[in-house]
């Protein structure tokens, strides 16, 4: 099945800085059908909307606003100027620690989960790897996930598979009922956590991410197990060793040459 290729900005976040309409520009010539904003910079949000619309670019969903348990009416407010009908939120591993950190986790995203469906906006949820660690032998989002059964799920199938631990193609099958969004990286999946440390809350550069089809990823599995009713594939880079524009540009080409995206020109020779 093949998807439409849709980025987050997150990746371009250094390059947005220096100037965000220029990274929406170069996205839109690389060929991607839609972005995921992770914020606006200079923009509004809704000069944020008009110029992506300008472009020819879409938005099926956005990591802003994240919402949390002190920004519910704000994440409801902003949603609207973005024309969104999803919020998203997700949580740091001190949330995820254990079961009592698990259970109050869940207590405050059921709280905002109903306020924003009370607002007709549905909530999903983003994970990292500390959500796929095992407690007492079963995966601290199985544990999660039942504590909130109205959530939807956004997998990001590189970090479920916490370091090699987890098959990712199993992790999203686990949770495909439930899914409503798939985040896609590469990179090499079989390092210690132990040798990581986190950097401004993510992992520093030891965690190598690499252009999508160039890394340990086996994508195809991870598309094959994603859900029909999932019609497009959010691209994401943390960080890369390589030029970030040209790491996108290149996880472009590989979803096209694959037959597995979908985007609005042919892969770059």
């Amino acid at each position: 099945m093949k998807r439409k290729l849709a980025v987050q900005l997150y990746s371009l976040r250094n390059e947005a800085e220096k100037d965000f309409v220029k990274v929406l520009k170069t996205v839109a010539d690389i060929g991607y059908i839609a972005v995921e904003p992770a914020g606006f910079f200079q923009l509004t949000p809704k000069e944020f909307r008009k110029i992506i619309a300008d472009l020819g670019l879409e938005m099926y969903s956005s990591h802003r606003p994240w919402c949390n348990i002190d920004n519910i009416a704000e994440s409801i407010d902003q949603a609207g100027e973005l024309g969104l009908k999803q919020v998203v939120c997700g949580y740091g591993p001190e949330d995820f620690k254990d079961l009592d950190a698990i259970k109050a986790t869940a207590e405050k995203t059921n709280i905002m989960q109903e306020k924003l469906a009370a607002a007709g906006l549905e909530l999903f949820q983003h994970n990292h790897n500390w959500e796929f660690e095992k407690l007492d032998g079963k995966l601290k989002y199985q544990i999660y996930a039942e504590l909130c059964p109205n959530v939807k799920f956004q997998i990001d199938a590189f970090w479920s598979s916490n370091f090699g631990a987890n098959d990712p193609a199993e992790m999203v099958k686990l949770f495909a009922p439930r899914m409503s969004l798939i985040h896609i990286k590469d990179g090499l999946i079989h390092q210690k956590e132990s040798e990581l440390r986190m950097v401004n809350g993510t992992y520093d550069r030891k965690v190598e991410l690499r252009p999508l089809g160039e890394g340990e990823m086996d994508i195809p599995a991870v598309l094959a197990a994603t859900p029909d009713w999932i019609d497009n594939i959010v691209v994401e880079l943390d960080y890369c060793s390589i030029d970030m524009t040209e790491a996108i540009r290149r996880s472009y080409d590989y979803l096209i040459r694959s037959g597995l995206g979908i985007g609005n020109k042919e892969f770059h020779p």
